[in-house]
């Protein structure tokens, strides 16, 4: 009998809050049913998101408020309502809704990614612009670019001289540009070379590529429990568990290069101690301590 008025208050509950409360929102309009628990999440069957977006936008307007799970959604596909959205009333709409990644990847919510809209995100916003990203820092990173794109000409003409048949000996590009796009990250980052000639530790580059692509693979995923915390409270949801493994295995890794770059730094002149990113953040932290931690500079 108990369940009973249970469920007989949790249906008032949502009656009233989605559809006797909402007059008074001045919500934008909603012409779907939203289920309790889930909302509107059984509209999306189809895959991709945007197509299913799109077509929901074409048949009901270019403005519609949806609920996923118990996250509130505006789905604005007008050029001119996104203007407003994103331009007039862009600081309103600045701060990322808060999901597993950026607990977790951005160090519960602080790194410039996901931080909030506020004094600590225009900081770390101001540093990436006029510290790591200058128009003369990116020039100072010009000949990296270009030394790892020779090299992987000159990698590719060596298997073409050296006879290879294109049936047996295929070349991966895609590998090849994914590996050279991780040297120029590196070499900007912490001036480390993982793959192709003069390559740096094999293990340490292993470890730095399998980081990389599970951290794309994590970011990209649908998490559940992100709209649904029920799910997560009932401990539903193994994503979390494989998102803290991952971001215990790129802080360790992380801090190792820190740690490599401090002990480097010592007795080294003005000129070599800004040559990577890792330097200008610790050139930083050296002016700084109390802001600069350690822990901020691994979210940038």
């Amino acid at each position: 009998m108990e369940i009973s008025y249970y469920i007989l208050i949790f249906t008032f509950l949502y009656l009233l809050k989605n559809h006797f409360l909402r007059k008074f929102q001045n919500l934008p309009p909603s012409p779907f049913i939203s289920l309790p628990i889930i909302g509107h999440l059984y509209l999306l069957k189809k895959k991709p998101l945007h197509k299913t977006l799109a077509n929901i936008s074409e048949k009901h307007g270019p403005l519609l408020y949806l609920r996923f799970g118990s996250r509130p959604v505006l789905v604005v596909s007008s050029p001119s309502l996104a203007e407003e959205c994103l331009t007039k009333n862009d600081v309103v709409f600045a701060n990322r809704v808060r999901l597993l990644a950026g607990k977790h990847l951005g160090y519960n919510y602080t790194s410039l990614v996901w931080a909030s809209y506020g004094q600590h995100w225009r900081n770390l916003r101001r540093i990436a612009t006029h510290e790591i990203l200058s128009t003369q820092r990116v020039q100072m990173f010009a000949d990296i670019r270009r030394n790892e794109v020779r090299a992987l000409l000159q990698r590719l003409l060596r298997w073409k001289t050296s006879g290879g048949d294109a049936n047996t000996n295929m070349v991966d590009m895609k590998a090849a540009f994914f590996e050279m796009t991780l040297n120029i990250l590196m070499m900007m980052i912490a001036g480390k070379r993982y793959y192709g000639d003069s390559a740096g530790k094999l293990e340490e580059s292993r470890r730095f590529k399998e980081i990389v692509i599970e951290t794309f693979q994590v970011s990209g995923a649908t998490n559940i429990g992100d709209f649904v915390p029920l799910l997560k409270w009932i401990g539903v949801n193994k994503l979390e568990t494989k998102v803290k493994v991952l971001q215990a295995k790129r802080d360790k890794f992380i801090q190792q290069l820190i740690e490599e770059h401090k002990n480097r730094r010592k007795g080294s002149s003005l000129e070599q101690k800004n040559n990577t990113m890792i330097d200008v953040l610790l050139s930083l932290q050296d002016s700084e301590p109390d802001y600069y931690t350690d822990e901020v500079i691994k979210g940038m």
